[in-house]
């Protein structure tokens, strides 16, 4: 209901401003300040102030008055307070929306017809997924997620690099030295954290070995990658024999999260087929092109790099650029936007990219990035892991068993030793334990650094996914059992409370939309908790199911929560986080 709302506002106030003769390029359309009695209101007077010569709360008052509010199915009243024009909607408005909201698809948007690729995660294939790099697969996720709800048809990626040199040695490693040869035993019965440990040993064996044997090691790997850049099939598949091992435990550690991906494109893709050759010679021809040492490079100091762009070594191989250079020109074939999801120390590399992408002539303006810090852990049990770094895995299970001890305290004297079972216990302590590292972190901007703190992620009162959870569980509690009328009287929600509940449940699509807008899934993560503080102040001011609730009231509150609970369900979802029934 809020966007059909916001586009007859859009229409209204374009109309009050022509008839002024004022500029319509920006409405400033916002929601209203604190204690503001409004759903939408427009902030333009403050642009406008200095053009007409009169102060914003003046200006508001002349816009208020051009408006004509007839003819709108939501538009009620139009009026001015202070430097503000507020719109206050018709009663349909409430009443669309308690429809609306009982619908489990609330907050999914009308199909737009854009095919969006989200490339995320994409962590080289060389061991466990590091905890230092949870923020991509978490934000990733989250962003495809928030596309598809916005309308759009995402497929998410996860491109493998899989002809570099870490690749090589990795190879090299697992076909030259035997299980009796490793020096630890796997932290993990996975084969990731089995395999790692031979890289882990190839790598150690060429920092310390003789520079005779070095230098034999060094040539199988020279021929390693000169095999792949040529599309040796017997080289190809030597390599791929360690790559999908690794991968596939990856795989196992991001469902965790829960992170799935529609495809994994491997770059040996672009070159086996011949394109990442092919684009070596474009760039060749470029004026920006100059060879140097032998190896070619791109010149971008125009574009205000003064770093150069290598895309062939001296012995002719290409780079993991060139070859991301042929994957972004296929996304282009492909998918109308792609959007790559960037630690900050890529931020160079994807800035040269985009530059080279439209020295060879591509619409670079379907290419987006989201660019985002690391996580910090504090000091602690987490800070180490047997000198090899901390996994995801380890987080995930710190994580589940913090939220177990904290679902355990919780059993006290109020709960029935039948209502709730050691299986009830698991499943809400995963639920809760790895919702709550994924909402810590996609809750916070991805160009800000954050540090994960345990005791805020996990506090059940405050800022945090257990919180919403909880509030979803509430609503699930009430609406057990509950018959929930077909026609409810939305005019009979009338206190403070039940009002700015059905308020914010209006919002949800605009929020969606803006969010996705934006690409900036933290913007549901700040709506859903400011969402789960709105249903808690009704649930204590509004009982549902007294006796003594009059039975078309009550009948009108049981409708609300069960808006409320898409709200909640589907904004945690979003998120990528689990909406437990009972906690």
């Amino acid at each position: 209901m809020f966007l059909a709302l916001r586009s007859e506002v859009e229409a209204a106030l374009t109309g009050a401003l022509e008839t002024l003769g004022l500029p319509t390029d920006d409405l400033g359309i916002e929601e209203p300040p604190e204690g503001v009695d409004a759903v939408v209101a427009s902030s333009a007077a403050f642009r406008l102030a200095g053009e007409m010569g009169a102060a914003p709360p003046e200006v508001a008052a002349r816009i208020a008055d051009a408006v004509d509010a007839e003819g709108y199915e939501y538009v009620r009243e139009v009026r001015a307070q202070g430097p503000y024009v507020n719109v206050l909607p018709t009663p349909a408005y409430y009443d669309d929306t308690l429809d609306a909201g009982r619908d489990g698809d609330y907050g999914e948007l009308p199909e737009t017809g854009e095919d969006v690729l989200v490339e995320h995660t994409s962590a080289n294939p060389t061991g466990p997924v590091h905890v230092g790099r949870a923020r991509n697969p978490i934000v990733g996720d989250a962003v495809a997620r928030l596309l598809d709800y916005a309308g759009h048809d995402v497929t998410t990626e996860y491109y493998v690099n899989d002809a570099g040199r870490q690749m090589a040695v990795f190879t090299w490693a697992y076909e030259t030295f035997d299980e009796s040869d490793l020096d630890s035993e796997p932290e993990r019965e996975r084969v990731e954290y089995d395999l790692v440990r031979y890289y882990r040993k190839g790598n150690a064996y060429l920092e310390g070995a003789d520079d005779e044997d070095v230098e034999a090691a060094e040539e199988e790997i020279r021929t390693i990658l000169q095999g792949l850049e040529e599309g040796d099939e017997e080289t190809y598949e030597r390599v791929q024999r360690v790559v999908d091992q690794v991968l596939g435990g990856m795989r196992e550690c991001l469902l965790r999260l829960p992170a799935e991906f529609d495809q994994f494109v491997k770059e040996t893709e672009f070159m086996r087929d011949g394109s990442t050759k092919a684009l070596a010679e474009r760039l060749r021809d470029t004026d920006e092109a100059v060879l140097e040492e032998g190896a070619w490079q791109l010149d971008l100091s125009e574009w205000g790099y003064e770093k150069k762009l290598v895309f062939l070594r001296s012995d002719g191989t290409s780079l993991y650029t060139t070859r991301d250079l042929a994957h972004h020109e296929w996304k282009f074939d492909e998918y109308d936007r792609s959007i790559t999801v960037l630690g900050e120390d890529h931020k160079l590399q994807a800035g040269q990219l985009r530059t080279a992408l439209e020295l060879l002539g591509n619409d670079v303006e379907q290419l987006e990035s989201v660019i985002y810090s690391y996580v910090n852990l504090p000091e602690g049990k987490m800070s180490t892991r047997r000198g090899t770094g901390i996994d995801l895995d380890d987080l995930l299970d710190e994580a589940i068993q913090r939220a177990r001890e904290e679902v355990e305290k919780r059993l006290d004297d109020r709960i029935r030793e039948d209502d709730i079972d050691a299986d009830d216990v698991e499943r809400i302590a995963e639920q809760v334990g790895v919702g709550a590292v994924r909402y810590d972190i996609v809750s916070k901007q991805p160009s800000k650094a954050i540090t994960f703190e345990w005791d805020e992620a996990l506090d059940f009162e405050a800022q945090s996914a257990p919180y919403i959870q909880y509030a979803h569980a509430r609503c699930c509690g009430i609406l057990d059992g509950a018959d929930v009328p077909a026609d409810a009287d939305a005019s009979l929600l009338d206190t403070e409370a039940e009002v700015d509940l059905l308020r914010k449940t209006a919002r949800f699509p605009g929020v969606i939309d803006d969010a996705a807008t934006d690409l900036e899934p933290h913007q549901i993560a700040t709506f859903a908790r400011e969402y789960a503080d709105a249903f808690n102040t009704f649930y204590r001011e509004c009982p549902v199911l007294a006796d003594d609730v009059n039975p078309a009231v009550r009948g009108a509150r049981l409708a609300l929560v069960a808006s409320a609970r898409h709200t909640l369900a589907n904004a945690l979802d979003v998120l990528g986080i689990d909406a437990p029934r009972s906690m």
